[in-house]
């Protein structure tokens, strides 16, 4: 997720107009930065790597002087944070500049098709093909505004995107597919934004684009058309009455409810990871003797599922372990026949790159998953997989689990596909293509219900989750959010383990929370549910829509989207735990953006 702003203005202050806005749009990303103007007959670029302060500092972005302008703070998806990286991103001529936000999927393809017809690249991002695209075309004799329209049309993935260009100066050009861009209709001239904060200090009437929009934003007014067909649009200008710090939420309350909603759309963009990164971990997945999972805190459990998904899917036997515990348990087995896949959200955390230095110094093999690129794990790493979620504000972590699990199963079924057993990837294939769509079910449908249950239960002193199967790691990290965010002294078990202790703290009342959708573990979860409300438990239960029976046996329950293979479950029923995290939370008076003693990214040991 990054941000891009554009201006067309009556004055020529676009500079200062840019690099403000894009500090209002910093929390959309802050790997690099950068702006290009249309002045005195060239387009003027500052760029670089850092905080957009630091650039201004050392280019003077807010100095920069023009009509027209975009602006570009980004989160690196592909290509680590460079200048050569950040936007924005010229043609070969430098008369065209663009900014971008989203993945484009076919960009390998794309860039070698350019390449063949004499295009040279700058950079290693998917992003500077769209103004290669845009000059190809425009070679061809199409016009500004047609070359940015076919561009649109070859475009796979997702993408919000302006154009400027010196044949025709005055104005902006942007298209819209899934990525977020919104248009502004102010006095002093008019805007395009990935999000409204930084419209607000020059209009509060804006214009939402829609997917298949192109705009063509210049300083007296904006034209919609549909780039699919090139035929003029309406759409409606909407007053929005925010406050600038809710607008930076989106409207929501607090970023980690806004992250919570943003899970459908960093799933996508998983879901678009390239596939090469996968085939080489795969790769080197199936060569080592040994395999460790090893990662801290939340990005441990999404090991757990790896572990389970991989065992399940390709007969790979894995370790899942903490890093802070690797080097006592394991160092002893550690050799060049080992492999180390070590997942960090921050790729930061000290406890995971102990563990990998530490493999590393043994010579095993390293694989990192992470959220941000040129980290200190992308460069420890042999191979890296990005997570692609873009940057998460609130502490505690939400969609960067649901992205880890998902990039986790994208691998197991990548090692599947030359392994074995194999049975049922394709139909997997299919059914994780859907996933997004039924995230987006269970928290419309959910959300509701989650806040009469939170409202009913946050007077509790605390909580058991319990699951079997490949919902044990959920159940986890249901009770990790839980003590992150209200400070209750939460457990998880699996579910035939509550036997074995926890069974002997239950009383009347004590809530229960059971992961229990129609998978194989089904019957035995049953039992357990039983036993618990034999000895007085409140039943809290997720189940699958329309399961009757175990409507009857729960206290209370929330309905999920059906699914059917059971290694989908884990990122949708997380869903509903989050929000029952963040609800107990905001019920209790907390601020769940900034629990009390926890940091983004542990960085000490």
């Amino acid at each position: 997720m990054c941000g891009i702003f554009g201006c067309a203005l009556l004055g020529d202050n676009s500079g200062e107009v840019l690099y403000a806005s894009l500090k209002r749009l910093e929390y959309r990303g802050y790997d690099s930065a950068g702006q290009a103007t249309i002045n005195s007959g060239r387009i003027l670029v500052a760029k670089d790597v850092g905080r957009i302060d630091e650039v201004d500092s050392s280019h003077g972005m807010s100095r920069m002087r023009g009509r027209i302008g975009i602006g570009h703070t980004r989160w690196a998806t592909h290509g680590a944070p460079s200048r050569e990286n950040a936007h924005p991103h010229l043609d070969c001529s430098g008369r065209i500049a663009i900014v971008h936000n989203g993945i484009i999927e076919n960009f390998m393809e794309l860039r070698e098709l350019l390449q063949k017809r004499g295009h040279a690249f700058k950079s290693r991002t998917d992003s500077e093909v769209i103004s290669h695209l845009i000059e190809d075309f425009m070679r061809r004799g199409e016009g500004f505004v047609g070359a940015v329209r076919l561009t649109a049309e070859i475009l796979r993935g997702s993408f919000a995107s302006a154009a400027i260009c010196l044949d025709e100066p005055d104005k902006i050009v942007c298209i819209r597919r899934e990525s977020p861009l919104i248009v502004g209709i102010g006095e002093i001239g008019n805007f395009c934004s990935s999000d409204i904060p930084a419209l607000l200090p020059y209009t509060n009437k804006v214009i939402p684009l829609e997917d298949g929009d192109l705009a063509i934003v210049d300083p007296k007014g904006v034209r919609i058309l549909d780039w699919r067909t090139g035929s003029a649009v309406e759409r409606e200008v909407v007053e929005i009455s925010w406050s600038p710090e809710i607008a930076m939420k989106s409207g929501f309350a607090h970023f980690m409810l806004k992250e919570i909603y943003e899970q459908p759309m960093a799933i996508r963009n998983v879901l678009r990871g390239q596939r090469i990164y996968y085939e080489l971990a795969a790769s080197m997945l199936r060569r080592a003797s040994k395999v460790f999972l090893v990662a801290c805190g939340t990005s441990h459990h999404a090991c757990i599922f790896g572990s389970y998904a991989m065992a399940n899917l390709s007969g790979l036997a894995s370790y899942p372990v903490i890093a802070s515990e690797f080097e006592a348990q394991y160092k002893n087995l550690i050799d060049e026949d080992a492999l180390v896949l070590a997942v960090s959200q921050s790729g930061e955390t000290a406890d995971t790159l102990n563990a990998v230095r530490a493999a590393k110094a043994k010579g095993a093999s390293v694989i990192g998953i992470t959220n941000t690129m040129g980290s200190s794990l992308t460069r420890l790493s042999d191979v890296y997989i990005g997570q692609n979620s873009g940057p998460e504000i609130g502490v505690a972590a939400t969609k960067t689990f649901t992205a880890q699990v998902v990039v986790l199963l994208k691998l197991a079924m990548e090692l599947a596909k030359s392994g074995s057993p194999r049975s049922g990837i394709d139909s997997l294939a299919e059914e994780l293509a859907a996933l997004p769509s039924k995230m987006e079910e269970a928290i419309r449908t959910s959300e509701e219900k989650v806040k009469h249950i939170a409202m009913k239960y946050s007077a509790k002193g605390s909580f058991c989750f319990l699951a079997r199967g490949v919902n044990v790691p959920t159940a986890l990290e249901g009770r990790l959010k839980l003590l992150e965010l209200s400070y209750l002294p939460a457990l998880a078990y699996p579910a035939g383990e509550s036997k074995h202790g926890f069974i002997a703290v239950v009383e009347d009342g004590y809530p229960v929370i059971f992961l229990a959708p129609r998978d194989s573990t089904r019957e035995r979860i049953i039992g357990n549910m039983m036993e618990m409300k034999a000895r007085g438990a409140s039943i809290i239960a997720l189940i699958e829509r329309g399961d009757e029976e175990l409507k009857e046996l729960a206290d209370d329950f929330i309905e999920m989207p059906p699914c059917a293979n059971e290694l989908l479950y884990p990122p949708i029923y997380a869903v509903p735990l989050q929000l029952f995290a963040y609800y107990t939370s905001t019920l209790k008076g907390y601020d769940p953006d900034m629990p009390r003693n926890l940091a983004k990214s542990v960085t000490v040991v």
